[in-house]
């Protein structure tokens, strides 16, 4: 067993875990950054990065990574529902619509460009404190390796609670979702994202790189017991609960391989700031997919860890004050967005709204775009 020294380890390698590795490293400490997949890989996701995210590119020094995958421009939203009516609703700035097989390499170079050590493939069995941080033992190709960091933060994702000592459950999945994904090809789109409504669930549609198009759903898990079990399958049986959105995926042929799912998917999941380690994207909030702000939250949820982390590791606040102040940041700033992002899931759900919304929007043009802002995080200066 080899043992190496790092004043801070980041497990996961998503974009919450990348951005905070590498603002860490910028700031001179050593750090690894460590994911049990392998990479490029796909994942469950709209692969959409509102308006609101560019501001945290620029202040994580990556917004020159992303725009060199020449994403996807987009500058508004289309709800369609089941009955045809749909809903245009500007958006408050130019997103970006990028894979995360494109997406999440690119934000690993950028954080080797840092300096730092980069580790996938790697699995984290199990994390201790002690009197000096934490051991981290890794199961990698070259065996059994601990390291030892002065501070670990988790950006593991919404779903793995791992079996690590002394974590508490991740909630009740009774009324949990399951989340599916692929690219395809041969879909007309304009520079908007699309979200289609039906009994059981909802359906985005994105462009992404390459003239290739993100299809995600989620679905009710009663739902998806009834369709065909395979990803392509159950995206067919929604397509199919919603004749536009039927008629946009009849010629669509999908691209092998970039299929994913994820479940369950829990969207009561309360706030998770601090849990023996602190929590970060994902494993920290969750916002309804819906929303379309979940990877800005994780940029957000980075930015706001990141000058704590500096601080507890420079030796300024202890690490009580490190989770005090971090988990109320986190719910200062998730709050207002988790509760309006949670009763517009509801509402969605509800089978009168699909039929009131569109004539509601009708008269009251800014009722559905204020909804959508209210979702979503404010302007930071930081």
């Amino acid at each position: 067993m080899k043992d190496r020294i790092r004043d801070v380890a980041v497990v996961g390698a998503g974009i919450a875990g990348s951005s905070l590795a590498k603002a860490l490293a910028d700031r001179g400490w050593d750090t690894v950054l460590i994911d049990r997949q392998r990479f490029p890989r796909h994942k469950v996701c709209g692969e959409f990065l509102s308006p609101e995210s560019r501001q945290m590119l620029n202040a994580f020094g990556l917004r020159s990574h992303v725009e060199a995958l020449d994403p996807s421009l987009i500058n508004r939203t289309r709800l369609i529902f089941n009955q045809g009516d749909a809903i245009d609703i500007p958006l408050p700035g130019t997103a970006l619509g990028v894979s995360r097989h494109s997406l999440d390499p690119a934000l690993h170079h950028a954080a080797l460009g840092a300096g730092v050590q980069v580790q996938t493939a790697a699995a984290v069995k199990s994390v201790y404190p002690h009197d000096r941080g934490y051991s981290l033992e890794t199961i990698q190709a070259e065996g059994s390796i601990t390291y030892q960091a002065r501070a670990v933060i988790a950006a593991w994702g919404a779903n793995r609670r791992a079996g690590l000592p002394g974590y508490r459950s991740a909630g009740s999945t009774k009324h949990s979702y399951i989340g599916v994904k692929s690219h395809y090809r041969g879909i007309d789109m304009e520079q908007v994202v699309e979200l289609y409504f039906f009994p059981g669930g909802y359906l985005g549609i994105s462009p992404i790189e390459g003239g290739l198009v993100n299809v995600a759903a989620l679905l009710k898990r009663q739902a998806s017991r009834s369709a065909d079990p395979t990803i392509v399958g159950m995206i067919d049986a929604a397509a199919r609960a919603n004749p536009k959105l039927y008629l946009k995926l009849k010629q669509a042929v999908p691209v092998p391989g970039t299929q994913a799912a994820v479940a369950p998917v829990n969207l009561n999941r309360k706030p998770v700031a601090w849990d023996l380690i602190p929590h970060v994207g994902d494993a920290a909030v969750m916002l309804p997919p819906l929303c379309g702000d979940g990877m800005s939250m994780a940029l957000r949820s980075a930015r706001l860890c990141t000058p704590l982390a500096d601080r507890y590791l420079r030796g300024e606040i202890s690490l009580s004050r490190w989770e005090r102040e971090y988990t109320q940041s986190i719910h200062r700033e998730f709050k207002r967005p988790l509760r309006w992002g949670r009763w517009l899931q509801w509402l969605f759900d509800a089978p009168v709204l699909p039929r009131l919304l569109p004539g509601l929007a009708q008269l009251l043009p800014e009722l559905a775009s204020g909804l959508v802002r209210a979702t979503r995080l404010r302007e930071t200066d930081t």
